[in-house]
């Protein structure tokens, strides 16, 4: 299967962050080194070095060594490890929406439906489900990856979950069969990478995500 390019759920999942989102909005405004981020964001080091790693493990980020004193050979020093945003962009809104996570998974399967000679559906569900366990992977539980990519769960005493925002919900109010079955495929593989017993199942409603979080088989 393959891969989207840059790997925007991943993208989605550590920007949920609010340092890393900092991080990444001083990083687009100029280089910045580990000490800078320290100093920016008051944190130790160590810290910010974590988080600018993790960005630019995501594609977020492009990373340069310079000698920041300009002097070279022995004596000079090791050269500062520089971090500036790449090229590739994670929109953001509110209400919290992510089309270019859709156009990314849209372009992916249309491509693997053309190379492997499947249906587009077929394509689309396999690698929303796909991404949807790449952003379970980088959390802990279900709500954590739900929160990160926008859906706002709300829970019940059922156990079961609400997801009181659609992240993609202008397309799916013009492509409502298309975009809603990509959504539910997402979140079944978000609910398997997290080792959730729930069950996504489709509850379409007014002014929420056509999709919940439920327990047993109902």
């Amino acid at each position: 299967m393959s891969a989207l390019n840059p790997n925007r759920a991943e993208a989605v999942a550590v920007l949920a962050d609010p340092q890393r989102r900092e991080l990444y909005r001083l990083a687009r405004e100029h280089e910045i080194s580990r000490d800078d981020a320290a100093a920016a964001l008051g944190m130790p080091r160590s810290t910010a070095a974590m988080h600018l790693e993790r960005l630019a493990d995501a594609g977020l980020l492009a990373v340069t060594h310079v000698r920041r004193s300009g002097r070279s050979g022995p004596g000079a020093g090791r050269p500062a490890k520089l971090y500036r945003a790449a090229s590739a962009e994670v929109a953001a809104s509110i209400p919290e929406r992510h089309y270019e996570l859709v156009g990314d998974l849209l372009a992916t399967a249309a491509q693997t439906a053309d190379e492997q000679g499947i249906a587009v559906r077929d394509a689309l569900a396999a690698e929303a489900f796909a991404a949807g366990a790449a952003i379970g992977d980088a959390h802990e539980n279900l709500e954590e990856a739900l929160v990160a990519c926008g859906y706002a769960p709300a829970g019940a005493d059922s156990g079961d979950l609400v997801l009181e925002n659609c992240p993609f919900h202008a397309l799916a109010t013009r492509h409502t069969a298309l975009i809603c079955g990509a959504n539910l495929e997402f979140l079944r593989g978000a609910a398997t990478a997290t080792g959730d017993a729930r069950t996504p199942v489709l509850a379409p409603a007014a002014g929420r995500c056509c999709v919940e979080i439920r327990t047993g088989d109902r």
